[in-house]
């Protein structure tokens, strides 16, 4: 109901009314709305209160803190009207506004800007002095010293011994070199993060301290070197037993060593460890600026890891001195690397133990995340790396460069890494007992630490990586051409139905195995041979050298036998018009093996691995991980294969068709024989299926039923509807819409040759005739009787709600006008 207006209500009271109260009936809730109003009410007045406690508090506040200002402004006012009042008796009385407004709002600013500025000037002076001062500390220190360096030089002579003296106030000197470069550090970062633009600083007193290191690490290394040395590191190594399973245990020097010489090596020790850490510090400062001059929050380069060194100098120290004596060993195994890796492993693993000396002093000098095993681990590993490096590898990648690339080569290269992707795995194992020392990439998903595996040899040289992705590829080509080679490379085992007959509670469309999707041997292989390459690539270090070993390598693998696919199809669709089972059968083997192959890409490209590649791929590429499609690893590869089943689905159906049209000729230009009146004996009787049709109703049976043995059932079911799709389409209008009339008779010829086309479709479903939505709704119409044909075409003729009545005669997908045309062609009586 609506409201009049005799009270001058506001226009929003009157619009609320009127929608509450629409009807006489709506009077009734008038309780109910009272209710919810009043609780509107009480939440607005508690929201209000709050508000005005609010209000008063920042009033107050307010009040209080503007007090000065205005005490201020006060004062201001006082000198700006005597200011005014001696510029008003002066000549030039009447500019003196326009120049207070000059001095607010110009020179008032500029003022301020100079002030800044010479705040600037003074923190860069204070900077530049507390700077100036401690690098003079530093450089004193260091003469320190070197001048207590040539005095325990000349006593070693003298004496042939260390002195505990000597070496006491050298190591407290280095100590407070160090205290003095670690300042210089804090007040450096200070600079970085508040003034980076000082940066004529920042190198100068980076200059001067990077000539104090150069100084002070060489003296510290070489006394920890001499120290070393008095406690007969390294101790003798042997080769005579690497091939048996137990080795003689060699005594380890650090666990021997008491009394001062421990003291002295725990104060060494210690010295290098700050060293070391004051180093890794200055060099993320460095880096960070770097990269933030640069705009760099993400490397983008595939193999520079701009991670620290984790190494521990300290441990690379007692490495040192073997990685001279295993190069002489090194040298004689040049055919057998097996040996260089055997002898490694042994060293590793006979001195593991240092481990529990040098672990307490790492964690005495407060390295945190540090572990003294896996440094351990880390530099024996260097130490084979950098000679496969120099004299294995170089070698192998020279003779491929010449073209050299025979077997032997091949085998080689092969050889070496089958041998280093064993050899990681030992040393991961050796490994896995300490602390987590390298902050590189994970090895959760496959792949070792940088410094735990040989294959950082790659990291290094990219260029050998595509040597030997391009040798994997090759490998995996000939390994693959061999078993094509067999006659049973493309054998699928099919097993033949008794009974051809439709069985719903059976027929399973998931699809897992080889067997489920009928692909023929051959695919696996090719799937074995692919996932053996990407297995051995999973060990590399990076993320990025997996991508692109998985590229270079993997990927055109299958690319190559997508490809053999392809051509297979091809060359049976030249060979012959006609199609026999046998090629049906290849060509089908052929989309059966495309889409097992790519269900199983697909299984493979949603594992945490890939798709940690997939994104550091796209970040590589500037933002495209964000891409939906760019999630998927090998979407390139399944796209292909897609392609190539549904072009190889669509001419198997082609075909089909066409064969079926070719067959049926006659059938179709025999429009007459729906136009023959029925002979009195014949009244009540089926009629036999036209003798025309027969041929094509056999040969389109036995394709389906090749296809049903041979096919996969997933891409059958598509075909099998689309092929009766396309024969519904068909037979509608070369049939029904050719302007043939249709007697009684006819309909009952037309109507059992219907019957038996849905009967081939009958063991892929229940109701085949849903299948045929035009030619059942169709027969409904030529099965009307006279009454209801001239209702249905009155109604037609009207041209109103022509589809309604349509579909109340259960005819849903045939136009209203190519009604009228069938039923404009039924003849009644005669």
């Amino acid at each position: 109901m609506e409201f009049l207006n005799p009270f001058n209500l506001s226009p929003n009271l009157l619009s609320f009314l009127n929608e509450h109260f629409k009807t006489r009936e709506d009077l009734s809730r008038v309780p109910a709305l009272v209710s919810k109003l009043k609780g509107d009410c009480v939440d607005l007045d508690r929201s209000l209160i709050s508000l005005q406690k609010k209000l008063s508090s920042t009033v107050d506040a307010w009040i209080s803190r503007s007090s000065g200002i205005e005490s201020s402004l006060r004062q201001i006012n006082r000198g700006l009207e005597s200011f005014d009042l001696c510029l008003s008796r002066g000549k030039k009385g009447k500019m003196s506004l326009r120049k207070i407004r000059k001095i607010l709002h110009e020179e008032l600013p500029l003022l301020a800007k100079e002030m800044v500025q010479i705040e600037t000037i003074r923190v860069y002076a204070e900077t530049t002095l507390q700077l100036e001062a401690l690098v003079g500390d530093l450089e004193d220190a260091v003469f320190a010293v070197v001048s207590q360096r040539s005095r325990t030089i000349f006593t070693l002579n003298l004496s042939n011994a260390l002195n505990p003296t000597d070496f006491q106030l050298k190591q407290e000197k280095l100590l407070l070199a160090i205290k003095v470069m670690k300042e210089i550090e804090e007040v450096l970062v200070n600079v970085v993060k508040s003034m980076p633009k000082w940066s004529h600083l920042l190198k100068a007193v980076d200059s001067r301290v990077d000539k104090s290191l150069s100084i002070l690490r060489p003296q510290a290394l070489a006394d920890h070197r001499s120290l070393l040395a008095s406690l007969r590191w390294p101790p003798p190594l042997s080769t005579s037993s690497l091939d048996k399973a137990e080795s003689l245990e060699v005594p380890n020097p650090l666990l021997l060593m008491h009394g001062d010489k421990k003291e002295r090596y725990t104060q060494s020790f210690l010295t290098l460890c700050a060293l070391q850490h004051f180093q890794a510090q200055r060099e993320l400062r460095q880096q960070d600026l770097f990269r933030c001059k640069n705009g760099h929050s993400d490397s983008a380069e595939p193999y520079n890891n701009l991670g620290l060194d984790c190494s521990l100098w300290t441990i690379d120290e007692l490495v040192s001195p073997i990685a001279s004596r295993t190069e002489h060993h090194f040298s004689r195994w040049s055919d057998q690397p097996k040996f260089m890796f055997a002898l490694v492993y042994k060293i590793t693993r006979d001195f593991i133990g240092v481990d529990d000396v040098l672990q307490p002093l790492i964690d005495k000098a407060r390295l945190v995340g540090y572990s003294a095993r896996e440094a351990w681990v880390s530099a024996m590993v260097k130490i084979l790396s950098g000679y496969l490096s120099k004299r294995i590898f170089s070698v192998l990648a020279e003779r491929y460069h010449n073209r050299n690339r025979n077997s032997e080569t091949v085998s080689s290269w092969l050889h070496l890494v089958d041998l280093i992707i064993s050899f990681d795995k030992q040393m991961q194992v050796l490994a896995s007992s300490g602390t987590r020392l390298f902050v590189g990439e994970s090895t959760g998903f496959g792949g070792f630490s940088r410094g735990l595996s040989v294959l950082s040899i790659f990291c290094d040289r990219p260029e050998w990586l595509d040597i030997w992705a391009a040798i994997e590829l090759k490998d995996a080509e000939e390994k693959l051409k061999t078993e094509l080679a067999d006659d049973k490379a493309w054998t699928v085992i099919i097993k033949k139905e008794a009974e051809f007959v439709h069985d719903t509670e059976t027929e399973s469309f998931l699809l897992s195995t080889r067997e489920d999707y009928k692909a023929p041997l051959i695919v696996e292989s090719v799937v074995r041979i692919a996932w053996t390459m990407i297995e051995r690539c999973r060990m590399l270090p990076s993320i990025l050298m997996r991508v692109c070993f998985i590229r270079s390598s993997v990927s055109r693998f299958l690319w190559w036998f997508f490809r053999l696919l392809l051509h297979s199809c091809q060359e049976l669709e030249s060979s012959t018009a006609y199609v026999d089972d046998d090629a049906l059968l290849r060509i089908a083997s052929s989309i059966n093996a495309a889409r097992y192959c790519e269900s199983v890409l697909r299984e493979w490209s949603e594992g945490i691995d890939f798709l940690e590649m997939r994104i550091a791929e796209g970040r590589a590429l500037r933002g495209i991980e964000d891409d939906p499609d760019w999630q998927t690893f090998f979407v390139g590869e399944i796209n292909t294969l897609m392609k190539l089943e549904t072009e190889w689905v669509e001419e198997i159906l082609a075909y089909i068709l066409r064969q079926f049209n070719i067959l049926c000729w006659d059938y179709i230009q025999n429009g007459n024989q729906w136009e023959q009146e029925e002979e009195q004996e014949e009244s009540g009787f089926d009629a036999a299926v036209s003798v025309e049709l027969v041929e094509a109703l056999d040969a389109l049976r036995d394709r389906l039923r090749v296809l049903k043995m041979g096919l996969n059932s997933k891409d059958f079911l598509d075909l099998w509807r689309s092929v009766a799709g396309g024969l519904d389409h068909f037979m509608f209008s070369s049939v029904l819409l050719s302007g043939a009339e249709f007697s009684g008779r006819g309909i009952r010829r037309f109507r059992a040759d219907v019957r038996a086309l849905f009967l081939v479709f009958q063991p892929f479903c229940a109701r085949p005739e849903a299948f045929f939505p035009c030619i059942s709704n169709s027969m409904k119409l030529l099965e009307m009787g006279w009454g209801d044909v001239k209702q249905l075409m009155g109604v037609l003729s009207k041209g109103e709600r022509r589809i309604e009545c349509l579909q109340m005669h259960g005819v849903f997908h045939v136009s209203p006008a190519q009604v009228e045309k069938i039923l404009r062609n039924r003849k009644f009586g005669g």
